[in-house]
């Protein structure tokens, strides 16, 4: 069973860089992609940002692309998500997500979640 915890959320002005870490234990996940979606009140779950097992695809969502970047340490079975440019809009719970085979932009085709971090953007 994978186990995944987020933290490196909290409350940030507009125009910070927090960095989100999601830390996976359980499994070797070696096949898995690793990604971030983000749900905000009243809305549904939403894609992010994912990774491929290799860390050599990535995808974003195209509200992100540009400001937000994912990586992964696969020896430390972390993945991380650095938020450059916030803007009050990204305010949402982040949730980690982790699903066998090519990255999932929708919530079917994820496997494990996290318990989710909020993120609050002042302006």
């Amino acid at each position: 069973q994978v186990q995944l915890v987020e933290s490196g959320g909290g409350l940030v002005q507009a125009g910070g860089s927090p960095r989100l870490s999601c830390a996976a234990s359980g499994c070797t996940l070696s096949g898995y992609f690793m990604g971030w979606f983000r749900q905000a009140i009243g809305k549904e779950r939403e894609f992010v940002a994912g990774t491929t097992w290799s860390g050599g695809t990535m995808h974003y969502a195209e509200s992100v692309k540009g400001r937000f970047t994912i990586s992964r340490d696969n020896a430390k079975k972390v993945v991380y998500l650095q938020m450059n440019s916030l803007k009050p809009e990204d305010t949402a719970v982040y949730y980690c997500a982790v699903g066998y085979g090519t990255i999932a932009t929708m919530t079917s085709g994820v496997n494990y979640w996290g318990q989710g971090t909020q993120v609050t953007v002042s302006s």
